[in-house]
């Protein structure tokens, strides 16, 4: 529903596209972005989570939503989508958390995109195991635009 919604009624354009061959059939999934597509891809990753629940999870919400509530361990979230019980919502938070905090697949991140020392310094507190929302306000507090990831790094380590 995403990439229906996001293609409109345009007539030129781009889908990005995602092959699945089985032993009875070939199908062609189609997402308006490269975002929803890499999503898909990780979903279907997920033990018990086929094509179709997939598909399902990606008309239900956006990807970044799906990417917070995998962060943030919302199992209630994800159960909210039809088809994904208690024990599917659990293996996929298990499953995909690591992978969500790598990509930064957040909707609602903190700092604008062009700044990228301080996308940078977050995502390396967040690897070394601090939370993310204690980083972020860590990296706000010292942040004045035109620090280094190393002084946003040692400033943010100094709070936390």
């Amino acid at each position: 529903m995403n990439t229906f919604s996001a293609i409109g009624s345009k007539e030129n354009v781009t889908v990005f596209t995602k092959l699945i061959v089985r032993e009875d059939a070939q199908i062609l999934y189609g997402f308006a972005d490269k975002i929803e597509r890499e999503m898909f891809n990780h979903l279907i990753s997920v033990s018990g989570i086929g094509p179709s629940t997939g598909m399902i999870m990606l008309s239900s919400m956006v990807p970044g939503e799906i990417a917070n509530a995998i962060t943030s361990e919302d199992a209630k979230t994800i159960q909210s989508i039809k088809g994904i019980g208690t024990k599917t919502a659990q293996r996929v938070i298990i499953d995909l958390k690591d992978k969500m905090i790598k990509m930064a697949f957040s909707s609602e991140n903190v700092f604008n995109a062009d700044n990228t020392n301080q996308f940078d310094a977050l995502t390396a507190l967040i690897s070394l195991g601090f939370d993310k929302k204690a980083a972020e306000k860590a990296i706000d507090k010292i942040a004045n635009g035109d620090d280094s990831v190393e002084q946003l790094i040692k400033g943010a380590l100094k709070i936390l």
